[in-house]
């Protein structure tokens, strides 16, 4: 069996021992994880079933063995202890709070994936009533927008040979184009995948909105090699066309803006950082949830930038007559009060995002 299919097992194993309190025998857990169904006999049921169970010990994880009183006493249930399995409380620093700030844009939402999903299904199918509360956390997905992310992903992690369509940028011309991945990264605001290109014999960095549906393996699993010395976000900054790279100056207030003080190498308790960037857009789209406690010195189109999102977030709240309007009536006046006076007062600094916005429709 590949090694992604048991990891996905074990997985699935720990999040049916984890989804209720009850004991769970083993013929419900064989109904409930999906892989089980590939045993052909009970004898190889049993035989699976115990190599999972001393894999997860060893790797940590607290299975138990009981019963309950409603049962014969020689009928043994499994779980996880939960008291064993939660962590206790953790003290972080505002450095290691600012990676998970930042880790948390990416994983942006905690999930369960289809198998699990449907291994609580098959335990509610068998009359035990799963706890998801205590599954949060067990089995992420990263979610985006572009369609090439999920099969592009996996193909990365099981280091296989893809082939698809690609747009380019400079000539917007699609073409055939054959790849072995070797990771899938985000910069400047975008995912790029990273690999060989079979055909250019070189390395090359793949926008993943520009790759076209009907993404095809082209090879088996661990058929790519990964250089170990690999630098992907290197290769992304240094590709054709890729946006020079510029500073920053911001002034923070209290403890807001952990994450703007990690990029720029700053202290905890610095109130004014340098933050290096490249793509406008993405730092604008951090710097403004800050509302109030951030504040851009400098570059001046990362204030628009800034604001440009305050007022849009502004008018998405605004009764629909009442926004009609303004962009129909305001919006000369609108730029002329910007070019002059809000360039000294309102573009030289960002405030709440209502003053930004109210000063703006003014």
């Amino acid at each position: 069996m590949a090694p992604a299919q048991r990891t996905e097992r074990l997985l699935n194993l720990v999040i049916a021992l984890l989804s209720t309190r009850r004991w769970l025998r083993k013929e419900q857990i064989r109904q409930a994880v999906p892989q089980y169904s590939e045993a052909t006999s009970d004898e190889a049921f049993d035989r699976m079933f115990e190599r999972d169970k001393e894999e997860l010990r060893d790797l940590g994880v607290p299975l138990v063995t009981g019963t309950d009183a409603a049962w014969f006493d020689d009928e043994a249930g499994y779980r996880v202890d939960r008291d064993a399995w939660e962590l206790p409380a953790v003290d972080v620093t505002p450095a290691e709070l600012a990676v998970l700030g930042l880790a948390s844009r990416v994983w942006q939402q905690a999930s369960l994936a289809g198998p699990a999903s449907r291994a609580l299904v098959k335990l509610r199918a068998l009359g035990v009533e799963p706890d998801e509360s205590s599954l949060v956390g067990v089995e992420p997905r990263v979610r985006t927008s572009e369609p090439a992310f999920g099969p592009l992903y996996a193909a990365t992690r099981d280091r296989a040979p893809v082939t698809f369509r690609y747009r380019t940028g400079r000539t917007g011309e699609t073409a055939r184009r054959r790849v072995e991945p070797w990771v899938i990264t985000s910069c400047y605001g975008r995912w790029y995948l990273v690999g060989h290109d079979l055909d250019r014999e070189a390395p090359r960095v793949f926008r993943l909105d520009r790759v076209s549906p009907g993404i095809t393996r082209t090879g088996g699993t661990a058929s790519v090699p990964v250089p170990e010395d690999l630098d992907a976000r290197a290769l992304v900054r240094g590709r054709d066309g890729a946006p020079a790279e510029r500073t920053a100056r911001v002034r923070l207030t209290g403890s807001a803006g952990a994450g703007l003080r990690l990029r720029a190498g700053a202290p905890a308790d610095a109130h004014e950082v340098e933050v290096p960037f490249a793509d406008v857009d993405e730092l604008a789209q951090e710097v403004a949830p800050l509302g109030a406690e951030a504040r851009v010195l400098d570059p001046p189109d990362l204030r628009d930038a800034v604001l440009a999102l305050w007022r849009g977030a502004l008018a998405a709240h605004e009764p629909g007559q009442q926004s009609g309007q303004q962009s129909g009536q305001q919006s000369g006046q609108q730029s002329g009060q910007q070019s002059g006076q809000s360039s000294g007062h309102e573009a030289g600094r960002t405030g709440a995002p209502a003053a930004a916005a109210g000063g703006a429709a003014r």
